[in-house]
């Protein structure tokens, strides 16, 4: 027989041996958790989705306690915080690559995670992530972030917080920002990208173990009264901790941080900023889109006299204040001759300041445009704000520091020229202010409340102290001193020499 006939017969055979073996499921990837948990990983296509954030659940609060070792605040979670925003630097092409590294590593190491972009940024990094991811409208952000994010996470620069802290501007709570410096100088970053996966897991886990023996903090009244229940479902519960059951699914979770181990937070004040026209009318409603929005786009306001979380809404309505964490400024702009403008403090005409503008900045920004403009260097925690002059024309117009509660008024002189000067806040430009106007600062207040600790500012986490610091105290000037010696240069000698005293 020739050759095409057995070719024929061998097809046939294996034709028939095949139709009688049964087929087999399609092979699944099994990872085993913790605590007898099962997670299944399906060969299916990855779903690179980018869905709405208006889905996801209302952001979590988490609580802040006030130790008597530390002027930092203890980072408290009621529960594992779910929804979280991720914020990378724009227009660098690897910190993109180093966010969707850290992304993945979080969804896949803490279940019930949702992740959530911006949407110019979501657009660049869905295609790299297997799984999706929320954002919203530009439109919209302002008020859905601040209704659903619990944890920001920023990769970048002291601008890319900068960038963070602006989506509430418009809003007294902001979430907690865990920050990594991966920018030109990254002053308020606390954290090197390396760093991710301890970072990432000091956050996160901080609290999960809470103490109520002292029944002092109204939280751990809280705390104490479910311990009580689960005790009744559970009668060999340990009394002496409460544990969400959440995060018992975490990969490797061991022991919990508990309060003495929690994420120190530094709640760095910001400035309430109003713009009035001649008139004495609010147009804080007619500034500029902020970050989030692009140029043409209508942002929706929330309403002043909704009850937070329920959502209520109204285009345009009137804000009282914007808030800045670093500084707000009006100066001279394109104008070739300097700004004339008086300033008022408390209700009392101060001065009339001629130069190229005037700064009136926080603590945390006194290291920022101030610092260029000859102002003094302010500790954050001191509870201030500053007047710095840019390039004044008398000699003798020096910086001030004033207190916190201090109500700065600056107003265009008469004898301005009928100019229109640039107000920015944080850096960007948000309105002209002309001859009548009346730009009002002053400093927001933290307000310790029953439900949550406190209100107000914005809650860095800070970088543990690497030394043995048993009494708390050097770990809450740990980092700034190190960022004003190794990235400022603070009182650097001329030539190669080390500072004096340095060790």
């Amino acid at each position: 027989m020739s050759r095409p006939f057995f070719l024929a017969r061998d097809r046939h055979v294996h034709s028939i041996v095949a139709a009688m073996v049964p087929k087999q499921p399609p092979r699944m990837t099994v990872f085993r958790l913790p605590r007898g948990g099962v997670r299944h990983f399906s060969v299916s296509a990855a779903r690179r989705e980018i869905l709405d954030i208006a889905a996801l659940p209302d952001r979590i609060v988490p609580h802040y306690q006030q130790t008597k070792a530390s002027s930092l605040l203890s980072l408290i979670w009621p529960q594992p915080p779910r929804n979280v925003l991720l914020m990378p630097k724009l227009h660098a092409p690897h910190v993109l690559v180093s966010a969707a590294e850290f992304a993945k590593h979080i969804y896949a190491n803490y279940p019930g995670l949702n992740l959530v972009f911006e949407s110019h940024v979501a657009k660049s990094i869905h295609d790299q992530l297997p799984f999706p991811i929320y954002t919203a409208a530009p439109a919209e952000a302002t008020t859905l972030f601040a209704n659903k994010i619990d944890l920001v996470t920023t990769m970048g620069g002291d601008g890319t917080i900068l960038r963070a802290a602006s989506l509430f501007s418009m809003h007294h709570q902001v979430p907690p920002i865990l920050g990594f410096s991966m920018g030109t100088l990254g002053f308020l970053g606390e954290w090197k990208f390396q760093e991710y996966k301890r970072a990432w897991r000091e956050c996160y886990m901080s609290g999960c173990s809470v103490s109520v023996e002292d029944l002092v903090e109204p939280h751990t009244q809280v705390a104490a009264r479910q311990a009580a229940n689960a005790h009744l479902t559970d009668p060999h519960k340990d009394d002496d901790t409460l544990q969400s059951p959440a995060w018992d699914t975490v990969r490797g979770n061991g022991q919990c941080m508990g309060l003495n181990r929690a994420s120190k937070i530094l709640l760095r004040h910001r400035l309430r900023v109003g713009i009035y026209d001649a008139q004495g009318r609010n147009i804080n409603e007619q500034l500029l889109p902020t970050s989030t929005a692009d140029p043409g786009d209508d942002i929706i306001y929330p309403s002043p006299v909704s009850a937070p979380g329920t959502g209520e809404i109204t285009k345009k309505a009137p804000i009282p204040y914007l808030h800045a964490i670093n500084e707000v400024s009006i100066d001279r702009g394109a104008h070739p001759h300097l700004a004339i403008i008086d300033i008022y403090v408390n209700n009392h005409f101060l001065t009339e300041a001629v130069a190229d503008g005037i700064l009136i900045s926080t603590p945390t920004g006194s290291t920022a445009y101030s610092l260029s403009a000859g102002g003094s260097i302010v500790h954050p925690l001191v509870k201030s704000l500053l007047i710095t002059p840019i390039s004044p024309r008398s000699l003798s117009f020096r910086p001030l520091v004033l207190p916190l509660n201090t109500k700065v008024v600056l107003k265009l002189s008469k004898r301005n020229r009928g100019r229109e000067l640039p107000v920015s806040i944080d850096g960007k430009r948000r309105v002209a202010v002309s001859h009548g106007m009346e730009v009002r600062v002053e400093g927001e207040q933290l307000e310790k409340t029953i439900e949550h600790g406190w209100r107000g500012g914005v809650p860095c986490v800070i970088r543990s102290s690497p030394k043995g610091d048993t009494d708390g105290i050097a770990q809450d000037d740990d980092s700034w001193v190190g960022g004003l010696n190794e990235l400022l240069k603070f009182n650097y000698p001329f030539g190669s020499g080390e500072p004096e005293g340095q060790h």
